[in-house]
């Protein structure tokens, strides 16, 4: 699946990442911080959605140097009882918004690097044009 976001100044493209790439992909945006991300993310997801059960999840790069990941296809019911929200999303959206707070946290805690800080703009840009953004940004407001 590919989405094309088109904003003022050019389209971010998210392209899915092929199964033989998927082991590679984390280190390369993340190098040692891999796992650290990657359990942020899922541990995200399981406190937001009781409806979240695990599977396999389907990795997105952005043409902007971002990515994000998606749990398995299905509608999830998000709360963030942080800020009240309580809505439903897509697989993709929900992903988008994990990613999101993952990001933001680890920048954060990793301020010696930028590489979250960056990741988290680069995939907030892509969002600010998804079909489901009204969502996304009420849930990480």
């Amino acid at each position: 699946m590919k989405f094309s976001i088109e904003n003022e100044s050019s389209a971010i493209v998210a392209r899915e990442v092929e199964e033989n790439e998927r082991l590679q992909m984390l280190p390369r945006h993340f190098g040692r911080d891999m796992l650290t991300v990657e359990h942020a993310i899922s541990a995200f997801m399981r406190k937001l959605s009781a409806q979240y059960t695990g599977g396999c999840w389907t990795y997105y790069e952005l043409s902007n140097g971002s990515l994000y990941m998606t749990p398995p296809e299905r509608t999830y019911r998000m709360t963030i009882r942080s800020n009240g929200f309580d809505g439903e999303m897509s697989a993709d959206a929900a992903g988008i918004t994990v990613c999101l707070f993952a990001c933001s946290l680890l920048s954060f805690e990793y301020r010696a690097t930028e590489v979250f800080a960056r990741h988290f703009h680069g995939l907030r840009e892509f969002a600010l044009e998804h079909p489901e953004s009204t969502q996304i940004f009420a849930a990480i407001d």
